[in-house]
């Protein structure tokens, strides 16, 4: 999104200079004023276009971009901060929409083969020049494993946008969310999406559970917490398969129960959004079924009551 017109980088690449030029042609040759304006009008106006922020994203075509930052969360956990080309680039995602990581990876036969896999960033268009991933690596993983391996300075293959979920304020009065593992992602950035739209009158309530195995398990729970302290309109409600004793929150499997506890009613101003792993994702589409929502389709689309991701 464009900053302010009186921001204060306007103010010093374009006003402050523009107001300079004019003055000193003013002092030194009154008569030249004239061109000066005109010159200062064009240069300002070039200054601001370069400041614009420009999508880079394209959905046919992979581009590469270059490893900036490695942060460790875990063993097997790490946030990839890529650089875009420029300080006031963007992907120009939409919230909700992910993105495609290609790569041609060495196969157990000896062969290569060309593996695509999708991600949902965890930053946004709002923080121009880079965007962050976060990816939890698995053994038997492709994508997920070539990640762990990059060094700072080296490159992946990016193609989007990609998806049918495309998230406008106050689509729906309420949503409940069903996250599981690294299926946070696309539920954190509507949250935060949301959030970021209080102030112009976004009004739409977020309940999230987020089911992990264990509590060391829970990605961005940090965040995910202070976001909850912070916004009266958004609660998560996490659920262990393996909890530590004393443990508060939900036991065990997301359950119907769960969902009828902790998410909002069935109504036409409700939407369920689902990610997490395929059995997980399969048995919440049956589960608010008999609770009355809609049912689910096997391919979801934007105006699903349950759209899984």
């Amino acid at each position: 999104m464009a900053d302010s017109l009186l921001a204060r980088k306007y103010f010093d690449g374009i006003y402050i200079p523009f107001g300079l030029l004019v003055v000193g042609t003013v002092i030194v040759k009154r008569e030249w004023t004239a061109y000066a304006v005109l010159l200062g009008l064009v240069l300002g106006g070039w200054k601001y276009y370069n400041n614009l922020p420009k999508a880079v994203l394209k959905p046919d075509v992979f581009q590469e971009f270059e490893l900036k930052e490695k942060t460790i969360i875990s063993h097997n956990v790490a946030i990839y901060r890529f650089a875009l080309p420029h300080p006031t680039s963007i992907l120009g995602l939409p919230i909700g929409q992910h993105i495609s990581i290609g790569a041609t990876l060495d196969q157990p036969d000896g062969t290569k083969k060309e593996i695509v896999r999708s991600y949902t960033p965890i930053s946004g268009d709002h923080q121009p020049g880079y965007f962050d991933l976060l990816i939890k690596s698995y053994p038997q993983g492709n994508i997920s494993k070539h990640m762990a391996g990059l060094g700072v300075g080296q490159t992946i293959r990016v193609k989007g946008p990609k998806g049918a979920f495309k998230y406008t304020p106050n689509m729906v009065r309420h949503f409940g969310m069903v996250a599981g593992g690294t299926g946070i992602t696309p539920m954190l950035q509507v949250v935060k999406a949301i959030i970021r739209g209080r102030a112009a009158g976004d009004r739409t309530e977020v309940d999230l559970i987020f089911a992990n195995v264990t509590e060391e398990d829970i990605l961005l729970r940090e965040d995910l917490d202070q976001l909850a302290a912070e916004d009266k309109g958004f609660r998560v409600h996490y659920v262990l398969d393996k909890p530590p004793a004393g443990w508060q929150g939900g036991v065990g499997y997301v359950t119907a129960d769960m969902v009828q506890k902790w998410l909002p009613k069935p109504a036409d101003d409700v939407k369920i959004l689902l990610c997490g792993p395929p059995p997980m994702v399969s048995g919440l589409k049956k589960a608010t079924e008999s609770l009355g929502f809609k049912k689910a389709r096997p391919v979801s689309k934007l105006e699903d009551q349950v759209f899984a991701f």
